[in-house]
């Protein structure tokens, strides 16, 4: 399988890819510049602390709302998180926050039904992936969450509207994200620690993983589709 389908889909990767990774460069020298407390650890952290226990708990509101509300992407949050708080707590607030907020855009989707859907997810979002998520077993939704750069959120939205339990749903998107956010906090992590170098490294192969999954969203549905059945659970 081809990894883009023309050469401007290429073209339109690349310069994404090269986009995100200047936009990171240039974020990292002006916060360094400009605000230096950022870039210094213990001085952030010590900022923090004057909030007490509601430095996690806006972190986790904020992860959560950004999957109701999708307005900043997660792995965003997540390396703010590692960057902060370190890989084992950073994991556990974003991970924490992403089951909160998954939860409740099923939830929603659950009780308001297929009217509220429609005014939150693009039409076309909901063409191409409507059937998917209403056939697939846990095996193909794993599969789909798992990759990022695909539109996860609104597959919780869309799962509302299926036959799934919310156990099983949050069964699955607890697993199928971890990798993605595990690999993106402890990049927050390394860069907290002054490791600029890894944790660009780290964070350029979450970029180019969800750039492939956002310009093969098409293709990872079909393959999905086309294999899940012939699996023996």
């Amino acid at each position: 399988m081809k990894l883009f389908s023309s050469r401007a889909d290429r073209r339109r990767g690349i310069a994404a890819a090269v986009g995100v990774a200047v936009l990171a460069v240039g974020l990292y020298v002006l916060v360094s510049r400009y605000a230096g407390f950022i870039t210094d650890t213990e001085a952030l952290r010590a900022w923090l602390d004057q909030f007490g226990i509601f430095a996690p708990i806006v972190f986790i509101g904020l992860q959560a709302l950004q999957v109701i509300v999708a307005p900043i992407p997660g792995q965003v949050v997540a390396l703010v998180a590692g960057y902060l708080f370190g890989p084992l707590a950073g994991t556990v607030y974003s991970l924490t926050g992403v089951l909160i907020g998954s939860a409740v855009a099923f939830s929603l989707s659950k009780r308001f039904g297929r009217s509220f859907v429609e005014r939150v997810i693009h039409e076309d979002v909901i063409a191409r992936f409507d059937g998917f998520v209403d056939t697939v077993g846990v095996p193909g939704l794993f599969a789909f969450v798992i990759i990022p750069g695909l539109p996860d959120d609104a597959i919780c939205f869309l799962s509302g509207l299926t036959k799934w339990s919310l156990p099983t749903f949050m069964a699955v998107i607890a697993v199928g994200r971890l990798p993605a956010y595990v690999l993106t906090v402890y990049a927050g992590g390394e860069l907290a620690s002054g490791r600029f170098l890894s944790a660009m490294a780290l964070v350029g192969v979450v970029v180019a993983a969800s750039a492939i999954g956002y310009y093969k969203q098409d293709a990872v549905r079909d393959l999905v589709e086309r294999f899940e059945p012939r699996l023996p659970f």
